[in-house]
């Protein structure tokens, strides 16, 4: 088992790691930007390193600060978390390449699940199903014509390096494709420095359902059932909840056991999801497979009762896993509370907690980094707190939820528990009754 682990990232993921590694007796190291000196990551870790200034790039995205903070804190093991460097191949590379082992995926894994288009060809030849689509990255303009009308409309362009909804443009008709490939191209050879382009025939109104794996040294995976992630805005998950209120015995049954045959086709070792559309008739469609911790992790954990972060670590140490699959037992529900205004289009509000309050009471965790007087910069992800209810059933479960928004006080900026609250209460919501488009026709009043 490692010493020490150094947790190259922020926030309350930062902490939750922290958290583990303490109850397994092992030392923890935070890295920190200068902005973030009063985190209570920065506090609760055993030893901490600034790595730079406010901005990501030069602090929690450079690699050389974080490698050189590992080396002089004899750190044996890096905890990426999720965003920043988690999905980075090259740096996993890295801490190889420096006898540190890199708590995630392997370089080979992360290229291979990041291109889309290539991960799509694996999962087609394991046996998983896929959306209909274009084989491998499409050649010119030219081909793009020629399979949108083999495909029939509507179609979505995606970029192969793409993520968080960048580089996708969604095609009714085909005097619309020309703008939508030049334009997707340009966004993300922008956001990624590559421009190339995979076509999927759209499926409207689906749901957004990812199964939860974990795959150790040896090839061989197990899942932890599902999470319903439907709920999101601009391709952003807002809400999450385990079991799916549209889920069957068989549904999950099938789906489970697709998750393993993606996981096992890759060897995969970790903890990972794999994310899947479902259309209206309960047909699934692999989507992607995400190659690290989600931030949603908690209401999988609450269900089952199972330290992910405890497993991720033993599985990165050698240690085999049990191959039980296991099945959701209770209900759960996380909101994610963003610092932004529910009321103006969801705008970033940093800026100081003057009074902070979190709920409590039995069936309600709270994950947050944040304390009343705490700063919150401008710089970074919004998320300052998740809060996980876990019941009985599903009605309980929001009742929870409600209650415990009600309870949740943060003054001095605003924040999303307006907009969560009304959820709650909306009643499509209330009878599971939701697509990937519920966020296109809801009001916040």
């Amino acid at each position: 088992m490692f010493k020490k682990i150094l947790i190259a990232n922020r926030g309350e993921i930062a902490l939750r790691i922290i958290r583990s590694c303490k109850e397994m007796g092992i030392k923890t190291v935070a890295v920190y930007s200068k902005a973030d000196a009063e985190s209570l990551h920065v506090r609760f870790a055993d030893e901490a390193v600034c790595i730079g200034p406010a901005s990501s790039a030069e602090s929690y995205l450079k690699i050389p600060n974080i490698i050189a903070a590992a080396e002089i804190t004899n750190s044996d093991a890096i905890h990426p978390g999720y965003g920043f460097l988690a999905e980075n191949s090259n740096f996993s590379k890295i801490c190889e390449e420096n006898k540190i082992k890199f708590i995630g995926a392997s370089p080979a894994m992360i290229d291979g699940m990041g291109d889309k288009a290539s991960a799509k060809e694996t999962m087609k030849k394991a046996g998983v199903p896929t959306i209909p689509g274009s084989k491998g990255l499409i050649k010119d303009f030219n081909h793009c014509k020629k399979l949108s009308t083999e495909i029939g409309y509507p179609i979505m362009l995606k970029a192969t390096a793409g993520g968080g909804g960048k580089g996708m443009r969604l095609v009714w008709a085909k005097e619309d494709l020309k703008d939508s490939w030049d334009s997707a191209r340009q966004e993300s050879k922008a956001a990624f420095g590559n421009d190339g382009m995979y076509m999927e025939k759209f499926i409207e109104d689906p749901r957004h359902i990812e199964i939860q794996i974990i795959g150790d040294y040896r090839g061989k995976a197990s899942h932890l059932s599902e999470r319903d992630c439907s709920i999101q805005r601009r391709h952003q998950k807002l809400t999450e909840e385990t079991p799916s209120p549209f889920m069957t015995n068989k549904l999950r049954k099938e789906m489970g056991e697709a998750a393993i045959k993606a996981a096992e086709a890759v060897k995969y070792e970790g903890v990972g999801t794999v994310e899947f559309l479902v259309d209206k008739n309960r047909n699934f469609y692999f989507m992607e497979m995400n190659t690290r911790i989600q931030v949603e992790h908690p209401i999988t954990e609450e269900v089952v009762d199972f330290d992910l972060i405890r497993e991720q670590i033993k599985v990165a140490a050698g240690t085999e896993i049990s191959g039980k699959n296991y099945m959701p037992q209770l209900h759960a529900i996380e909101c994610r509370i963003n610092a932004e205004d529910p009321y103006n289009d969801f705008r970033p509000c940093p800026g100081l907690i003057t009074s902070f309050h979190a709920p409590g009471g039995h069936g309600i965790r709270i994950d947050t980094h944040v304390y009343a007087n705490y700063m919150i910069p401008p710089f970074y992800d919004s998320m300052i707190a998740k809060v996980i209810t876990v019941a009985q059933s599903r009605e309980e479960a929001i009742s929870k939820m409600e209650r415990a928004l009600d309870e949740f006080i943060i003054e001095g900026i605003k924040t999303t528990i307006p907009f969560h609250q009304a959820l709650m209460k909306n009643e499509d919501f209330r009878k599971g009754v939701y697509t990937t488009k519920f966020m296109d026709t809801f009001e916040l009043k």
